[in-house]
């Protein structure tokens, strides 16, 4: 299916009060090990959470339409492991890559959840590899307010909502009141299903997928996400990834997005600390 046939996402925030963090059940599938086996100058890799993090990092809208500007019109493949993050970052990400002159072949390598599943829609053609998933659910956001404010969200948030049933449905086989049940399940979507649901249209060869060890960046946001679970505040969490991970974040960044400081840490070190944390809110 053509990209230029899908519908074009709704741009900005529903309010300013609204802020996004990666869904901790996504986090807990994703392995930030799995990359592609193989890359050259006309792929974009989609590893890490959807929208700036702790670092100033993270898949951007400005990153990927300054990768595509490099590019430069090319056929373009773009490589996603991630857990999601940001949905209306995400949702920009998709119109970049749906408004590309040139052919847009996405594979999802691990994971696409969330946000990361809108940005997979917006290929020309999709892959997924079998041990795959693509994860869909409604819009997932932080807010603070009283009950009218609330209730102005909820309001605020279902034009959104809307949207991404429309871009999943006008990519699958599926009508839109099948894809809003989905939707409101919060569904994991596995490779073959996928194909079969027509969100994707063939399966990723084996040896197209390399599955390394995860990388201490990734490690991280598992952790961060553990600590949420102990109502730890976000800024006390902040503070200790910052600890952890050398003090200055964006120090140092690699091609990817994610931050390099994060790779000075033991992988046992934070290991520990998952257990520890993993223990507490059993």
């Amino acid at each position: 299916m053509s990209k230029k046939q899908l519908p074009v996402a709704p741009a900005g925030r529903p309010c300013a009060r609204v802020t996004c963090e990666t869904l901790p059940s996504a986090l807990d599938r994703w392995d930030g090990g799995i990359k592609a086996a193989a890359t050259d100058d006309n792929s974009i890799s989609v590893f890490d959470v959807i929208g700036q993090d702790y670092w100033g990092e993270g898949v951007t809208a400005k990153r990927i339409a300054g990768a595509l500007r490099a590019i430069n019109g090319a056929d373009v493949t773009v490589n996603i492991n991630s857990p999601g993050g940001d949905m209306f970052e995400g949702l920009a990400i998709y119109n970049l890559l749906r408004e590309y002159e040139g052919r847009v072949t996405v594979k999802v390598l691990g994971i696409a959840a969330s946000a990361a599943s809108v940005i997979a829609m917006a290929g020309d053609e999709i892959q997924i590899g079998r041990g795959a998933f693509l994860m869909i659910h409604n819009c997932w956001v932080y807010a603070m307010g009283n009950r009218h404010d609330f209730a102005e969200l909820a309001q605020s948030l279902e034009p959104f909502d809307t949207a991404m049933a429309d871009i999943y449905a006008a990519r699958s086989g599926l009508d839109m009141a099948a894809v809003q049940k989905l939707m409101d399940a919060e569904s994991y979507i596995g490779g073959s299903d996928a194909v079969a649901k027509e969100l994707a249209d063939s399966l990723l060869s084996a040896d197209a997928v390399s599955d390394g060890d995860e990388s201490p960046a990734a490690a991280l946001r598992k952790l961060d996400a553990l600590l949420a679970k102990t109502n730890t505040p976000r800024s006390e969490r902040r503070k200790l990834i910052k600890a952890l991970s050398g003090g200055m974040p964006g120090a140092v960044t690699t091609n990817d997005g994610t931050p390099g400081a994060a790779e000075d840490i033991k992988p046992e070190t934070i290991n520990s600390l998952e257990s520890a944390l993993a223990a507490l809110v059993k």
